[in-house]
């Protein structure tokens, strides 16, 4: 692929980035809020401390602390301290926060106007970007469960045999921080 194509390419997701975060303004959030808000309610219990929010965002730990404390203001997640170390604090999406999360706007209407052969191409082809992306950054990848190297299928839900947890069936669909692609 051309120089030229890939500037086209990086500039076209650039554009729709752009496109979203203009929508993720107002309802009393911004972008940062909107993106924090949907990890958590895609993370695993595993994965939903203020520093596994900040490394899945790329953004400080100031920031994230911030975004987190607006959206409990808010009423979007609630905090849940641990019980073995009451400094570590999980967080979860409220009832309020799913309701907000359910509103679609201009991409989700996008994205459902394209045939199944372009949406399987776009999918896949984005999947490999995101990759590339994160093993040239040296960033986490924070895959689905089920397709991580550490999960067993367990009955109806599954088993982490990294953590040495037993996973829900919910849970093998969400995001994980320990997640590690099957080779």
């Amino acid at each position: 692929m051309s120089t030229v194509e890939n500037k086209r390419i990086r500039d076209l997701i650039d554009r729709l980035g752009r496109i979203m975060s203009a929508e993720e303004w107002g309802e009393d959030m911004n972008p940062t809020q909107w993106t924090a808000l949907s990890y958590l309610a895609r993370a695993n219990r595993f994965s939903r401390s203020p520093s596994q929010v900040s490394d899945f965002m790329t953004a400080t730990r100031g920031t994230v602390s911030q975004t987190l404390k607006a959206l409990a203001r808010k009423g979007l997640i609630s905090e849940t301290r641990s019980e073995q170390d009451k400094r570590s604090i999980s967080y979860s999406v409220t009832k309020q926060g799913e309701a907000l999360l359910r509103r679609t706007g201009s991409m989700e209407n996008a994205l459902s106007s394209l045939d199944e052969a372009d949406t399987s191409a776009l999918l896949g082809g984005l999947q490999t970007l995101v990759r590339s992306a994160l093993r040239q950054s040296g960033l986490r990848a924070f895959g689905v469960c089920n397709t991580c190297v550490h999960h067993r299928k367990n009955g109806r839900g599954g088993f982490c045999e990294l953590l040495d947890e037993p996973i829900s069936s919910a849970e093998t669909t969400q995001i994980c921080h320990e997640h590690a692609e099957v080779a």
